[in-house]
């Protein structure tokens, strides 16, 4: 694929391509000024991209994906993403039960702003 397919497919800039091109993360070929992407590059970047979403690292991805090639079948690769994505979920759940906090408070304190303003414009709807 050239970079604009890798772009449309991906839904990506050419910029964040060329830059995990520069941090080794993708090894698209060379021709010229030309990139061509092949189908690893492709898998590579969906990979970079789920991890991505999910908060991990770059590094954390780069281990990951170099633990590909091991010649285990993949077993190594599976079982540090498990091991990662499990620290990552207990980190997410912990973020959520603070936001669920946060929300609960920031709400009972726009109740009380709504009532004091109501409270005010009532005493000066009474004092005209």
């Amino acid at each position: 694929m050239t970079i604009r397919e890798m772009c449309d497919a991906f839904d990506v800039t050419p910029r964040t391509l060329r830059f995990y091109e520069a941090k080794e993360l993708l090894f698209p070929i060379r021709e010229g000024q030309k990139r061509l992407f092949t189908r690893r590059d492709r898998a590579r970047l969906k990979l970079i991209l789920r991890g991505k979403r999910f908060g991990f690292s770059l590094e954390e991805i780069r281990q990951l994906l170099d633990l590909y090639d091991m010649g285990d079948q993949q077993q190594t690769q599976i079982s540090k993403a498990y091991e990662l994505a499990r620290e990552r979920l207990d980190v997410m759940e912990t973020q959520r039960a603070e936001l669920d906090v946060a929300i609960k408070e920031l709400k009972e304190q726009m109740e009380w702003a709504a009532s004091v303003i109501a409270s005010n414009e009532g005493a000066k709807n009474a004092a005209e």
